[in-house]
């Protein structure tokens, strides 16, 4: 454990004031006590840094005998593999070439030790069994909870007990199939929008870029479904909240390396320097801030006047009396932020999927057409007898998840798997690593293969034999609230544009780049060409 910089300096004054009473013959500035006092404190700071970043993790930390990662640089570790490489990548590649049980140990920036997790006992162990045992970082509750809110992503221990039970009657399936209608509006509404964008502007082609029009659909619908507001983003992208959003989520390498820099800091340091960064973050939590108290107050009037008894998350919360207008603030932050980014990713590789496999295109258009009504209503049971859809869309987020790897640090000493794991230790979950294991999903785990989730016993299991060998919403107590929720939006949205349009790679020789953040999605965006499917049985 790192000792205090406070206490570093009071022991260097300490030192500094014994030595010039007592022996000053050993002093190095015998004249001056401020040099003697810097020049302590320097040389202990140095010393415990050297503990720190080589003594401790290269030859005595008790995790460097676990199976670690080749090409380890003693210094940086293996943070350079981690940085070049998007998120989650590095650790996809880990998981199936370096040996292990479970548990295998690599090393960040200056040696910080990481845990990553591979297999169900240890994932269970972690997730389920002793999941407060591991709670979020601090670092990483500070940093994301500006933006997010300190709400239930973010809460620890009683605190996310009693919130996950507050607002879990908004999102039990019961309610959630009440809310196919207001996906599936939407979901026609961005093919709409779409048609109009195409045909408005002739000049610009059939050339779209879907997960701009992904998010602008997804942040309406968690709008409406979520609040009981329609931010109206589909019919006018240039509205405060959707630009807001697309700022703070558009992560370049320049952002990342500023990131990385403001998190060796201190918190109250780092988010007072006069950096561009600072004040988009800043001008964006006032504007999303602004927009959850305004959705409270229009929410509370209603209320008052006794109207018709709503069952949208704010409600539901705001009925349950467990949260204060600052708890509901945070509460608001988390699901505008996280309900549509998340699934905004999503869109984008069932996009790249329809664009890359042509034949799963075909076919998965030919169930939509056969068994839905495009221009009518919908309901969940008519989605969930699409077996050919559900199978796409579970091969979709299991090959990339939208959020790559989370972390969890242990609150005291404990084991994983038998193995001794220090307090403060970083674990990693990798749903990006986990969801494509050789060992959990045999040689064709990397391959798109949505015909692994049909047949019997398939359809939720995918052929793997644990459930946790799908990690994309997490498990146990902390996985993912509104996981029901966020598979009957993307199952609309997805049905909606395969059944309007057939997709293809604006060029057709573009390759691959993956962008990394929170989300993980395209690198550069990910432009289609689209062609209305009824326009062409026209034309034929």
């Amino acid at each position: 454990m790192a000792i205090p910089k406070r206490a570093l300096l009071l022991s260097s004054a300490g030192i500094t004031f014994f030595c010039s009473r007592y022996a000053p013959n050993v002093a190095a500035f015998p004249r001056s006590y401020l040099w003697n006092i810097a020049t302590l404190f320097l040389i202990q700071v140095f010393a415990q840094y050297g503990w720190q970043i080589i003594v401790y993790p290269l030859f005595l930390s008790p995790l460097r005998h676990l199976p670690q990662p080749p090409n380890a640089h003693p210094l940086l570790g293996h943070f350079r593999t981690i940085f070049k490489d998007p998120s989650g990548e590095p650790q996809r590649e880990w998981v199936d070439t370096v040996p292990n049980d479970g548990v295998l140990y690599y090393r960040w920036l200056f040696n910080e030790p990481r845990v990553l997790v591979t297999n169900p006992k240890a994932i269970g162990e972690v997730l389920v069994q002793r999941n407060y045992e591991f709670i979020k970082p601090e670092r990483l509750r500070k940093g994301l909870g500006r933006l997010l809110g300190v709400g239930i992503l973010l809460a620890e221990g009683d605190e996310h007990k009693r919130q996950r039970k507050l607002l879990m009657p908004a999102f039990a399936f019961r309610h959630v199939k009440d809310l196919y209608p207001i996906f599936w509006n939407k979901a026609r509404e961005m093919t709409s929008q779409m048609s109009a964008a195409i045909k408005g502007n002739p000049e610009a082609s059939s050339v779209i870029e879907i997960r701009e029009w992904a998010s602008r659909a997804t942040l309406d619908i968690i709008g409406l479904a979520g609040m009981g507001q329609d931010f109206d983003s589909l019919l006018n992208p240039d509205n405060e909240l959707n630009q807001t959003y697309k700022t703070i989520f558009s992560s370049n390498r320049g952002a990342q390396l500023v990131q990385l820099f403001l998190g060796m800091l201190p918190h109250w340091l780092a988010v007072a320097l006069p950096l561009k960064q600072n004040d988009e973050i800043g001008k964006a939590i006032s504007t999303i801030k602004g927009t959850a108290r305004k959705l409270i107050a229009d929410k509370r009037e209603k209320l008052v006047k006794g109207k018709a008894k709503e069952v949208d998350i704010l409600s539901v919360a705001m009925e349950s009396g467990g949260f204060t207008d600052e708890d509901l603030v945070n509460q608001l932050m988390t699901f505008l932020a996280a309900g549509h980014e998340t699934t905004a990713s999503a869109m984008s590789w069932a996009v790249y999927f329809l664009c890359k496999y042509p034949d799963t295109q075909a076919r998965l258009r030919e169930e939509v057409r056969a068994q839905l009504d495009l221009v009518g209503e919908i309901s969940s049971s008519e989605i969930d007898r699409l077996p050919y859809l559900n199978a796409f869309l579970n091969e979709t987020i299991r090959i990339f998840p939208p959020v790559p790897l989370t972390l969890r640090e242990a609150a005291h000493d404990t084991t994983i798997q038998g193995h001794f794991i220090p307090a403060r230790t970083t674990v990693i979950i990798c749903p990006w690593a986990v969801n494509t294991s050789e060992q959990l999903w045999g040689p064709d785990a990397k391959e798109f293969r949505p015909e692994r989730w049909l047949g019997a016993g398939r359809a939720n299991t995918g052929g793997a034999e644990s459930n946790y060998a799908i990690t994309t919403f997490l498990h146990g107590p902390r996985s993912c609230i509104g996981k029901q929720f966020a598979m009957a939006e993307f199952a609309c949205l997805v049905a909606a544009l395969v059944g309007k349009f057939e997709m293809e790679f604006e060029n057709g020789d573009w390759e691959l780049k993956i962008q990394g953040g929170i989300t993980a999605r395209p690198k550069g965006g990910l432009n289609v060409r689209l062609r209305d499917v009824e326009e062409q049985k026209e034309k034929v």
